[in-house]
């Protein structure tokens, strides 16, 4: 199988580390922050995000990978005003100024063009990408990973 996936991908990596794990009030509000941000972009498809995944780098590191339709939407999501990621980002770094170096933060975005993309799933349920947009089998795409990434 094969993501079902057309047109520009937007990945987004975003993440934590614990870097103090005595300074619960540091971190956890933090980590408690992105479940609320993900179960509001799940109720509405139309800000852009296709799906997600929790990867646990035990541990203290915690990343989150997102599937985006667009940078554009990614970006729009990030400065509303009215959704929960602008309240926790001014909170984290009201906790940055405090917190003396208890917490890390990074991410990175990455747009990826059309054509610029392959993926194969093989004897088990459609992941990353796939779980995200769906699959379709590998013949649909081309049989051979050059085959897939010129599509």
């Amino acid at each position: 199988m094969t993501a079902d996936a057309e047109g520009d991908v937007v990945v987004f990596l975003i993440g934590m580390r614990v870097n103090n794990w005595w300074a619960v009030r540091s971190w956890v509000p933090v980590f408690t922050a992105m479940p609320r941000m993900i179960r509001e972009l799940s109720r509405d498809r139309s800000i852009g995000m296709l799906g997600t995944r929790l990867l646990m780098g035990f541990p203290r590191h915690f990343t989150v990978v997102q599937y985006w339709e667009s940078t554009e939407k990614l970006l729009a999501y990030a400065s509303d005003q009215s959704g929960e990621h602008r309240p926790a980002w001014a909170a984290y770094n009201r906790r940055l100024r405090a917190g003396r170096g208890r917490v890390g933060f990074w991410h990175e975005t990455y747009a990826v063009p059309a054509g610029s993309y392959e993926t194969i799933y093989g004897n088990m349920p459609a992941h990353g990408l796939g779980a995200a947009v769906g699959v379709v089998p590998v013949g649909r795409r081309g049989e051979r990973a050059a085959e897939r990434l010129a599509s």
